[in-house]
């Protein structure tokens, strides 16, 4: 079955040290990595067994550092046809930072940011094999399990992926002074997708965030402050009884984690 036009489908990161990236989430997350057959760059797919189904991993090239590109963490969100939806994402009041162009043998995609500057992928797959890399139907240890958008408008956010992708609002949880978190679903799915709330006054700018499930949340945070890398925020409990962190890696890219307590 193949995934539906707003769906995420793929999870990529862009660091400075495609080896020492690799080292460190391998750890972390317990992600197997092989290469990714593309015969111009260093690029290194993944996953939590021997098929790599989750996301890639890139170096940053001197051009993209000359371009303003920094570690982060990209989700890539499928549609029925990249170049109308480009256009249609322009037209809202994003940016396309990178115009749809294809991969090849892979698929075609756009590099964009929604009206708010929060960066994300669309793409259309050559192929209609379904993607596992966000776990929407249950828990699975290596996969993401949440996404989650943090905006500076968080009404016009929601007005914007409702339009684009076709996003509808499932529930909300009321967060006091940080105001409503909006949780979502792509129909025909039932299940929620991910959130969008308020970025709060001192974050510097809107972005989207992912949470990778780990079996243990508590060795996740130690291993990472063992391994270079920086705990923000967290463990934390959530509703259901699991608890998330956000961490920074040690090239610099922000990453978000979800789990349980250990015995």
């Amino acid at each position: 079955m193949a995934n539906h036009h707003g769906d995420f489908i793929w999870y990529e990161l862009l660091t400075t040290d495609a080896d020492a990236a690799q080292e460190f989430y391998a750890g972390l997350v317990g992600w197997r990595f092989q290469g990714g057959n593309q015969p111009d760059m260093d690029y290194r797919m993944f996953g939590p067994g021997d098929t790599p189904e989750v996301g890639g991993l890139m170096a940053i090239t001197q051009d993209m550092k000359d371009g303003g590109a920094r570690p982060m963490w990209a989700g890539y969100i499928a549609v029925d046809d990249v170049d109308g939806t480009a256009k249609n994402i322009a037209d809202a009041g994003g940016t396309i930072l990178m115009e749809p162009q294809d991969i090849p043998d892979v698929g075609r995609f756009a590099f964009c940011t929604d009206p708010q500057g929060a960066p994300f992928y669309i793409m259309r797959g050559f192929s209609d094999e379904e993607s596992h890399a966000f776990a929407l139907d249950g828990p699975k240890e290596g996969h993401c399990a949440w996404n989650e958008l943090t905006s500076g408008d968080r009404e016009g956010a929601a007005r914007f992926y409702a339009d684009i992708f076709g996003w509808e609002l499932g529930d909300s949880m009321d967060m006091g002074e940080m105001g409503p978190y909006d949780m979502y679903r792509n129909p025909p799915h039932e299940n929620m997708l991910g959130a969008i709330m308020q970025k709060p006054q001192e974050m510097p700018v809107s972005l989207w965030n992912y949470y990778f499930r780990v079996p243990d949340i508590d060795t996740a945070a130690d291993y990472t402050k063992a391994n270079g890398g920086q705990v923000l925020f967290g463990p934390s409990e959530i509703p259901g009884g699991e608890y998330v962190f956000n961490g920074i890696d040690p090239q610099g890219a922000m990453f978000s984690l979800l789990g349980k307590k250990g015995n």
